[in-house]
């Protein structure tokens, strides 16, 4: 029997004797959420080329289902590592609605939790709240964050490793209907797995999140300032150049939620700037523009020569 005229596995139609890849990228909207990534996320080349791949893969699998090849749903579920600011959160929801355009998920919707919302503190407390968030996730996507403190090896009264072995179950037996991503610290990740062996047999995705580099940092923060009206002027520009060499450097830097923090607080010291010297009406350009001042009165800075005095010979 020709392939156009085999009925499909449903029964309710033929089986398609070719498959246009481009135009189903067009039409399932695929294109849209990438071009989105795109757009929200500066940098990252590498974790948009696995979600590119990612996706190539998930069409070619729907193809495959359409015509009548062997198929089996593929495993989903991702691991997602890098330090804090990289986007792993961002990427977790465009990857929901991915899915979810692929028909991989029946809604397009991403759970974000941490170990506080799934251990409890108490005998008979963890299983009702894992189960309550499994079941507010289910037909979409749960994200965990910082995964790696779902069970505390050094705590013998520890109800994580109860939540873990709820987890693995729905994981292996309802992966047609939930995909969880587990994130957090590279290095706490593997040994994470490494303790939960579980999991890793589970995870078919490891995506790593480099970090931004000065020059990404800084078109970061153009584009924050930019989405709130906000601007540098030439020095403050400098300024900021500065600010994220040092900064970088320093303990608990988290990448693009560093820049957006240290953004925050240079607008409130022009604000106060401009309230505490300004004399008469104010344009604008004054109340949109951040001068080197607020950005140099950083503790940061004064960090960085307090460092350089210290190693001083």
């Amino acid at each position: 029997m020709e392939p156009a005229l085999q009925q499909d596995l449903d029964g309710q139609g033929d089986i398609p004797a070719h498959v246009d890849l481009h135009a189903e990228f067009e039409e399932s909207g695929v294109k849209d959420v990438l071009t989105e990534l795109d757009r929200e996320l500066i940098g990252l080349a590498p974790v948009k080329k696995r979600i590119r791949e990612t996706a190539a893969l998930l069409l070619v699998e729907r193809a495959r289902k359409r015509m009548g090849l062997a198929h089996e749903t593929p495993t989903l579920h991702m691991s997602f590592t890098g330090n804090p600011g990289t986007g792993k959160t961002t990427v977790a929801f465009r990857m929901a609605d991915l899915l979810n355009r692929l028909g991989y998920i029946r809604k397009g919707h991403l759970v974000s939790v941490t170990r506080d919302d799934l251990v409890g503190q108490y005998i008979g407390h963890t299983a009702p709240k894992t189960k309550e968030i499994l079941k507010k996730a289910m037909g979409g996507v749960l994200f965990i964050d910082e995964a790696y403190y779902l069970y505390r090896q050094e705590n013998e009264r520890d109800y994580g490793q109860e939540a873990i072995e709820i987890l693995l179950q729905v994981m292996e037996n309802q992966r047609d209907d939930l995909v969880v991503i587990l994130a957090g610290y590279a290095d706490r990740m593997d040994r994470f797995f490494a303790s939960n062996p579980g999991f890793r047999s589970r995870i078919a995705h490891h995506i790593d999140f480099p970090d931004y580099t000065d020059e990404e940092l800084l078109r970061i923060a153009g584009k924050m300032l930019e989405e709130q009206n906000y601007g540098l002027d030439a020095e403050a520009e400098a300024a900021m150049a500065d600010y994220v060499s040092a900064r970088r450097t320093q303990p608990h830097f988290a990448n693009a939620r560093s820049i957006r923090n240290a953004l925050d607080r240079a607008r409130l010291r022009q604000a106060n700037r401009l309230f505490e010297n300004a004399r008469g009406p104010l344009d604008a350009g004054t109340l949109s523009t951040i001068s080197a001042e607020d950005i140099r009165a950083s503790r940061v800075f004064a960090s960085a020569v307090r460092n350089e005095e210290e190693q001083a010979p």
